[in-house]
């Protein structure tokens, strides 16, 4: 069964924005991503910045790790020489020491007062 009385009618369009509007919203998306762009290299040359940073302290590290080890080598030859000179060297060579010991001391006490 046909009807024929119904009519159709579309329904009424939302007329959409304005040129002037469209304008103002492009302008206003370009603004934000020159912003964008702006932040962006801004970001860029901090991490580069904290790359090279990081890169200057690592070589100071190290550095400074490789002091250490020649350090730690000194420090146990010496160590070892005076085990040595304290088992065989008698107690001459203890007290010659000992007197040395005690006047670094005293000189270092005497620089310091003065200061």
């Amino acid at each position: 069964m046909r009807r024929t009385n119904y009519s159709y009618q579309p329904l009424p369009q939302n007329p959409g924005p304005s040129r002037l509007n469209q304008d103002s919203l492009e302008e206003e998306n370009e603004r934000a991503a020159a912003e964008l762009q702006q932040k962006i290299g801004a970001l860029k040359s901090l991490t580069i910045d904290i790359g090279n940073e990081v890169r200057y302290q690592d070589k100071l590290v190290r550095g400074i790790d490789d002091d250490m080890d020649r350090t730690g080598g000194f420090l146990g030859t010496t160590m070892t020489r005076v085990i040595r000179l304290g088992k065989h060297g008698g107690t001459k060579h203890m007290c010659y020491m000992f007197l040395f010991v005690l006047f670094v001391f005293f000189l270092l006490y005497v620089v310091i007062k003065l200061k």
